[in-house]
C-alpha cells in the first residue's frame, strides 16, 4: 500500500483510494494523476490523502492475490492471506477522515454510479457533489466492504473496466468530490439531486451461455425475464425492480443485483436529513428479504439466500 499526502484548500481531511482490485488499474492511474497535479501544501488546515491500495494485485493484473480485499473488512492483521492482513492497515490509514472516496470499475455497462452503506452528512455531500445520477444503498447486501466499515466512505463505479473513458470520468469525479468538501477551490462545487436505489438481492448465475436483457437502472416489467443461462431463468414477478451491475460475463457467480428506487438524495443545502422518501426507503429495506422471495427463478433454483453469495462486484 502506498499513501501520498497532499494539501487542501479547506479544513476537511479527505482521502481517495484506488487499486483495491488489481484488475481495475483505472483507480491507480487516477490517484497518481491527482498526486502529480495537486499541491503538496494547501492554504487550508485540512489534507488530501491519496492511496494505492493493493500493489501486488495491481502488479499481477489480478483482482486479488489471496482474497478479495473488498470482501474481507475489517480483516485480520495476523492472517497469512495478504488482503486479510492489508484490510486493517488500509482502514487505519482512513481513520478520522471526514470523507473517503473509493474508485472502482466493472464489466457492467454505464452509467457510472455511487455506492454507500451509511448515509451520513458527509456521504450526502460526496454523492450529490459528484456527477452521478444514481447512488446504490448497499447496506442490506454485505458488511465486509470498505464503505460498510470505514465511516463517511462512498464507492464509485467510474465506468467499464479497461476503458479510457472510465479514467477520464473518474478523474473528473474525484475533482468534484474534492470541491464538494472544500479541498479544491479552483471552481465552486456543483450539487444535484441523486436517485437512491436500494440493492437487496444478488442474482445468481449458473453456467452455459448467459444472456442479460435489461440495462442498469432500467425498470424490468413485471413478468419479464431479466437474465438467463443453462441453469437459471430469472423472471421478475413484481413491479419496480431495476438491475444493478448487470453483466453477462463480468462476474463468475452473479448476473448482477436487483434493486428498487427509494427516493432521492438531496444536496447539502436542503432541509431535513438529506433524502426525500427516506422513511419509505428504510421501511422497504426492512421487508426486502420477503419481497425477494416473490421473485421466482426457473429450472432448478430459487433466489432465496443468494444475497449471501460472494459476488465479483465492487
Amino acid at each position: 500500500m502506498e499513501s501520498i499526502e497532499r494539501g487542501s484548500a479547506g479544513s476537511a481531511r479527505v482521502a481517495i483510494v484506488g487499486g483495491i482490485h488489481g484488475d481495475e488499474p483505472a483507480g491507480e492511474r487516477i490517484v497518481r494523476r491527482l498526486a502529480d497535479e495537486l499541491d503538496e501544501r494547501g492554504s487550508g488546515s485540512g489534507s488530501v490523502r491519496l492511496i494505492v491500495a493493493n500493489e501486488p494485485a495491481l502488479a499481477a493484473g489480478t483482482r486479488y492475490t489471496d482474497a478479495d480485499l473488498n470482501r474481507v473488512f475489517p480483516g485480520d492483521p495476523d492472517s497469512g492471506d495478504y488482503e486479510r492482513a492489508l484490510a486493517p492497515r488500509l482502514a487505519a490509514e482512513l481513520e478520522g477522515m471526514d470523507a473517503v472516496l473509493a474508485l472502482h470499475t466493472s464489466h457492467s455497462a454505464p452509467p457510472p454510479f455511487a455506492i454507500y452503506s451509511d448515509p451520513t452528512e458527509s456521504v450526502r455531500r460526496s454523492v450529490t457533489g459528484m456527477p452521478v445520477e444514481y447512488v446504490v444503498d448497499s447496506s442490506r447486501l454485505r458488511s465486509t466492504t470498505l464503505d460498510s466499515v470505514v465511516p463517511h466512505t462512498v464507492s464509485i463505479e467510474v465506468g467499464r473496466q479497461g476503458s479510457e473513458e472510465a479514467v477520464e470520468y473518474g478523474y473528473e469525479a474525484c475533482l468534484a468530490f474534492l470541491r464538494a468538501h472544500g479541498a479544491l477551490d479552483d471552481d465552486p462545487p456543483t450539487f444535484t439531486e441523486t436517485t437512491i436505489v436500494a440493492g437487496d438481492e444478488e442474482v445468481p448465475k449458473g453456467g452455459g451461455e448467459p444472456h442479460v436483457h435489461f440495462r442498469n437502472f432500467e425498470e424490468i416489467p413485471e413478468g419479464a425475464v431479466f437474465a438467463e443461462d443453462d441453469v437459471y431463468t430469472h423472471r421478475v414477478e413484481e413491479e419496480g425492480v431495476v438491475p444493478i451491475l448487470a453483466s453477462e460475463r463480468g462476474y463468475e457467480e452473479i448476473f448482477g443485483i436487483y434493486g428498487r428506487v427509494q427516493g432521492t438524495m438531496t444536496p447539502p443545502a436542503s432541509d431535513g436529513d438529506g433524502t426525500t422518501g427516506g422513511e419509505e426507503s428504510t421501511e422497504r429495506g426492512s421487508t426486502a428479504e420477503g419481497s425477494a422471495e416473490t421473485r421466482s427463478t426457473e429450472r432448478g433454483s430459487t433466489a432465496e439466500g443468494s444475497a449471501e453469495e460472494t459476488a465479483e462486484q465492487p
